[in-house]
């Protein structure tokens, strides 16, 4: 049986992976390894490990990694804390296939570790382009160390063979954010309002801001400006946490505070797969610089508002309003959003993702690729 290690360090991550997962665990052909880290074991991020065991996973391996100050020297100690720490998971598990997904640190840590130890890496969502993160460098960097690549969309199959990857290795599965959204069994207004405490209406917003990495001198007047603009608007907020980058802990203090003196902010460091995707189908608008709002919102045809560069370059769909990080054209977007002209657009919008099979066509690959020197010895192929 075909061992495959899988390494998740977020709520966010976890969430997309978690079918992929499943088919994993039900393959009567691979073996899953789960190995988690990162801020799934944090009480500051909602200690999310316990989502993963109540989803009925096994995890093989716990890796606590987070510092008390994720700025810079924290991130660049804890990757190396991962590495030592899986070089040890690895040598224990023996894994045949590490899959991994993304663009985080915690994950370019898992492919560096086996990189080295000749571990073929299979890669979810490589090809995507941020320009405004250090997820950027980050996820090409991860593409060049992976033997299997599985883009999201088929703009990003050819960024991946741009970058000199044989097509071979390229598989055009789509994203395994739509495939999470057809499985979801959605929770209704009422439901919601009993799990959460928060009657959820048509201009309800639902919103995520993390940091972005390439301009952390500028994010004290990012966040500023976001308050005060979801202040003018004055709507019903459901606000979820940032992840674990250098100037999360600035963001969560802020909202914190922001939540604190209104009544109509709700804050939440964790919402889980199911409540968050069931806010999102049912609010009226996303706001912030969340991947998901560009990639499982428009399946849903719910109105965006994406702020700033942290997804510049990414692909858009028609229900998305992009827009600067001062107060008066957020104002301006959000209440674009909102508008009936708008929703009547986006009832049109289509999804630029895929069709939703994709965690049964990264199994199928895991079960059947050779694992011989063709996979493990890469080529640099120009077109």
């Amino acid at each position: 049986m075909r061992k495959i290690a899988v390494v998740t360090g977020t709520r966010a991550e976890y969430g997309v992976l978690k079918n992929t997962l499943n088919k994993i665990k039900g393959s009567s052909n691979l073996e899953l390894q789960l190995i988690v880290t990162g801020s799934h074991l944090s009480e500051d991020f909602g200690y999310t490990i316990n989502e993963i065991l109540e989803d009925g996973f096994n995890v093989d391996e716990k890796i606590p990694i987070l510092m008390s100050n994720s700025n810079k020297g924290s991130i660049a100690k804890e990757m190396a804390l991962l590495m030592i720490e899986l070089s040890q998971a690895f040598e224990r598990l023996k894994p045949d296939i590490l899959l991994i997904l993304g663009d985080r640190y915690e994950i370019f840590a898992a492919a560096s570790t086996a990189m080295a130890m000749n571990i073929p890496i299979a890669h979810i969502s490589g090809g995507e382009i941020t320009e405004g993160a250090i997820d950027e460098q980050i996820r090409h960097a991860i593409t060049k160390m992976a033997h299997i690549h599985f883009p999201g969309a088929k703009a990003y199959v050819q960024n991946i063979i741009n970058m000199g990857e044989e097509a071979w290795r390229v598989f055009d599965v789509g994203d395994p954010g739509i495939e999470n959204i057809k499985l979801t069994k959605f929770l209704s207004r009422e439901e919601l309002k009993r799990q959460l405490s928060v009657k959820l209406d048509e201009d309800t917003l639902l919103i995520t801001y993390h940091p972005v990495t390439l301009e952390a001198k500028a994010l004290p007047c990012q966040i500023e400006s976001l308050i005060k603009a979801l202040d003018t608007i004055n709507k019903t907020m459901i606000i979820t946490y940032p992840n674990a980058d250098n100037g999360g802990e600035y963001i969560i203090k802020k909202l914190e505070e922001f939540a604190k003196v209104n009544s109509n902010v709700h804050l939440f460091k964790n919402l889980g797969v199911v409540r968050y995707l069931s806010v999102m189908k049912l609010c009226g608008s996303v706001i912030g610089n969340s991947s998901s709002a560009l990639i499982e919102a428009p399946y849903l045809k719910v109105p965006v508002v994406n702020i700033g560069n942290r997804q510049k370059g990414r692909l858009m769909a028609d229900n998305i309003i992009c827009c600067g990080n001062e107060c008066e054209v957020i104002i301006e977007a959000i209440n674009k959003s909102l508008s009936n002209d708008f929703k009547e657009k986006v009832n049109n919008t289509k999804s630029l993702y895929g069709e939703g099979d994709t965690s049964e066509e990264i199994v199928k690959v895991l079960e059947s690729i050779e694992i011989d020197d063709k996979l493990l010895k890469k080529k640099l192929i120009w077109s």
